[in-house]
């Protein structure tokens, strides 16, 4: 089947893709539509082969056909997030270049409805020799935006991506953080319709990963529509509305992200000689039997490790604070602190903490409580509490009281980074509402002890009892 190219191409930054073939153009909410599209690319054991095939022009084949994707079709709507995921090799990065508009079909059809930003490879859109400023403009242009309109984002790009000076230096002499930092920037300030990410955001620190998370839940807000490849499956089951399932290039389950995932991590887990039959299973539209796995006899897994472990990192600085309007009160310093008092953002697992916060009232308020929430970096509420019952909550608050709030809690989290919420709320003119709100005031990373067999974000305590049968 011969394929008309895309008519745009942006190599690999951004593309409106309107691929032919008798399409079927995107209507109503209908974001992205995908028919029956493939990829196949010529695989020659030799170099001089390559050659004969252009001798001979096509009379004879001098090379194997490998399909990295085969007859996948299925429709994005619009706002909706889609997650994709599979082993390597399964061709979820052939996917996205091929609705990117970054690869042409072999066979088959995409067609996108508006403008997309896509995230794919780092440094891809980009002119290495220009410096990060130059590339702003480059990209703007490939988008199709007057040079005055990219201007007038230069300083929101320039202040999520946060590279300093380096903005006017060379693209080939940044880190890989900072390229994704830059691209993932230009983006998201583009004003996508469609949002195409490529694992870009495992690069850099846990604070500009939250903040890059928080800026997709805006966009998903404003009707964007994502999508998304991982290999992390807590990401694809925290951000998506739906999930593809790819294997070997064809699509074989499309579903609830932790429906897909679960029959995803069956698969991936499967010994050899079952793998075929789950696939199988899947393909079909039934649940395979679940897989005994080995278990390991665990000796005092629960190794104590001493609270003055805990550090302070002064690198630990969150990016992707958000204050809401100030109605009267005002939070101050926020922060963790051990129960002797000492200032910590590194904790350990299992020991006790004090989230701390100070908050001054500029006008009097009534029935006021405080509140805590603590979140992971792609923005799951894990679990807070608040100061009392609205029952209870303090009746007459004078302007000018000054109040030291503090939350005691158990570190039950595992390894990984957390950010925390802080709020004051109170009566208002339009009923109970926030007199200020901090999201993402405050961030910690938890370690934990080297022999724990504690699984996922939360440990409950489990302790494991392994005994022979025989």
């Amino acid at each position: 089947m011969t394929v008309r190219p895309s008519r745009r191409y942006s190599y690999g930054m951004h593309a409106a893709v309107e691929t032919a073939g008798a399409p079927t153009i995107p209507t109503g909410d209908v974001a992205i539509v995908v028919r029956g599209l493939g990829k196949c690319y010529e695989i020659y054991a030799q170099p001089r082969d390559r050659l004969l095939q252009s001798i001979f022009r096509g009379r004879r084949q001098f090379f194997q056909e490998f399909w990295a994707v085969t007859d996948l079709s299925f429709e994005v709507r619009r706002g909706e997030t889609v997650g994709i995921i599979g082993r390597n090799g399964s061709g979820k990065s052939t996917l996205l270049q091929l609705v990117a508009g970054t690869l042409t079909p072999t066979t088959g059809t995409v067609t996108v409805a508006g403008r997309v930003a896509a995230l794919l490879e780092l440094g891809s859109g980009f002119n290495p020799e220009y410096t990060g400023r130059e590339n702003i403009y480059l990209n703007g242009s490939i988008l199709g935006f007057a040079r005055e309109a990219m201007a007038r984002r230069y300083a929101e790009i320039l202040a999520f991506a946060d590279i300093g000076e380096f903005v006017d230096q060379p693209v080939k002499t940044y880190s890989s953080g900072m390229l994704a930092r830059l691209a993932f920037a230009v983006a998201i300030h583009s004003d996508p319709d469609l949002l195409i990410v490529d694992e870009t955001l495992s690069v850099g620190d846990e604070a500009f990963q939250r903040k890059c998370f928080a800026r997709i839940h805006e966009l998903r807000q404003r009707g964007t529509s994502i999508l998304f490849v991982s290999h992390a499956a807590a990401a694809i089951v925290e951000l998506c509305d739906r999930a593809l399932l790819l294997d070997q290039g064809e699509l074989l389950l499309t579903g609830r992200p932790k429906e897909v995932v679960a029959l995803y991590q069956k698969l991936i887990y499967s010994p050899p000689d079952r793998a075929a039959a789950v696939r199988r299973t899947i393909v079909e539209g039934t649940v395979p039997a679940s897989a005994k796995e080995p278990q390991t006899q665990h000796d005092d897994v629960r190794a104590h490790v001493p609270r003055d472990d805990a550090e302070f990192d002064p690198q630990l600085v969150p990016r992707s604070t958000v204050a809401y309007e100030n109605r009267g009160a005002e939070i101050d310093d926020p922060h963790i602190e051990t129960p002797d008092g000492r200032r910590v953002n590194v904790l350990v697992h299992g020991d006790e903490y004090v989230f701390v916060y100070g908050v001054v009232f500029t006008t009097a308020a009534a029935s006021v409580t405080f509140g805590m929430l603590i979140k992971t970096i792609t923005g799951v509420e894990l679990g807070g509490g608040t100061s009392a019952p609205f029952s209870e909550a303090i009746a007459h608050v004078a302007a000018g009281s000054r109040y030291r709030v503090a939350f005691r809690f158990r570190c039950l989290l595992n390894a990984d980074t957390y950010f925390l919420n802080a709020g004051v709320l109170g009566a208002t003119a339009d009923g109970l509402g926030y007199l200020d709100r901090r999201l993402d005031v405050a961030m910690c990373r938890v370690k934990i002890p080297a022999r724990t067999v504690a699984t996922g974000l939360v440990d409950f305590d489990i302790e494991p009892s392994v005994a022979s049968a025989a």
